[in-house]
């Protein structure tokens, strides 16, 4: 095999397409992976990729594109992901089965680096607020799924479907890894936001009330995150698994911000503080105060840094959903 050539799963979804300019710049040959057929749109952010029509839910359509591609590298991003749904839904398990399938077809096809993505609901948020990747203790799971037990632990915080199929995937990876000497990384994701996310998580749910002169109405704000801009967490992929780097590591930002201090930042780059409604709505509960990576490992030893800062990430996404919004309006008075 000639090159670096790697295979994106999920590369039309939230985080997949923005790894792809990141990849294409490293010089890879990317194959990046959707969903559905043909006749689908394909995210601009694809250009200079070559795109397979996949199942990948579909053990023999997993088998058929390996067996085609012959990637030397794989990146995964495909899970369920539908807000209000995914954390709690059977389909988690189906994409850890699917996941295992397409770990070893990536091998027996003759891959030697492989990245997968976790979730920073892996770790046990009722006894971390720091997370390390290395040393801070992952939520409780004994669920059982159709294909057997995920056991990874027996104590902490218990783990909903979604965030206890991905650990059970990350130990797969990093126990497979080690048997046929694959070189192996996770990245635990944590929070983002950006164009194409979904209109009804924080960020663009307030940036779009308040674009449109409406009421956004908030939980206390008292929580503590970072954020990323959602293409430097595709860039960030790219990079670890272009570097050495093995094991789990954490994508996200050490730049923290009470959420209070977001959807104010976002209300005066509109212009429209007044219709922020801090306090209307109540915080989930169990929701963590202080959620946060600790990101030596992405900073120092993958030697990353992204490209946005907090306020210049948000006013990337207003104009964005101000762009999306002046569309949709001339679309129906059309």
């Amino acid at each position: 095999m000639h090159g670096k050539r790697v295979l994106v799963s999920g590369a039309g979804g939230f985080i997949g397409r923005w790894s792809v300019p990141a990849l294409l710049r490293l010089g890879y040959e990317v194959h990046a992976v959707l969903s559905g057929n043909a006749g689908r749109d394909v995210p601009a952010q694809l250009e200079g990729a070559k795109i397979h029509f996949a199942d990948l839910l579909d053990p023999s359509h997993v088998d058929a594109l390996t067996s085609e591609v012959k990637p030397s590298h794989l990146l995964h991003f495909a899970w369920i992901a539908t807000p209000g749904v995914y954390w709690n839904s059977a389909e988690n398990f189906r994409w850890l089965a699917a996941s295992d399938q397409l770990l070893r077809c990536f091998r027996a096809h003759g891959g030697s680096r492989v990245m997968m993505a976790g979730s920073c609901a892996e770790y046990d948020w009722s006894s971390v607020e720091v997370c390390d990747e290395l040393s801070s203790p992952l939520a409780k799971t004994k669920t059982a799924p159709p294909s057997g037990a995920v056991d990874v632990g027996d104590s902490g915080a218990a783990a909903s479907p979604y965030a206890a199929c991905k650990i059970a995937l990350q130990k797969r990876l990093d126990d497979f890894g080690r048997r046929e000497y694959l070189s192996t990384a996770w990245g635990r994701i944590f929070f983002q936001f950006g164009p194409y996310e979904h209109p009804d998580r924080l960020v663009p749910s307030v940036i779009c009330n308040l674009v449109l002169n409406r009421e956004a109405p908030c939980s206390h704000g008292r929580q503590i995150r970072s954020f990323l801009h959602v293409a430097d967490v595709g860039e960030a992929f790219a990079a670890v698994l272009d570097s050495e780097l093995e094991g789990p590591v954490n994508i996200g930002s050490d730049e923290r911000v009470a959420l209070a201090d977001l959807v104010d930042r976002i209300g005066r780059q509109i212009g429209r503080p007044e219709l922020l409604r801090v306090g209307a709505r109540p915080a989930p509960l169990r929701e963590p105060a202080l959620l946060v990576p600790e990101i030596h490992r992405l900073r120092d030893e993958a030697r990353w840094r992204p490209r946005f800062t907090l306020n210049e990430a948000l006013s990337d996404t207003i104009a964005w959903w101000r762009s999306r919004l002046l569309e949709r309006n001339h679309g129906e008075r059309e």
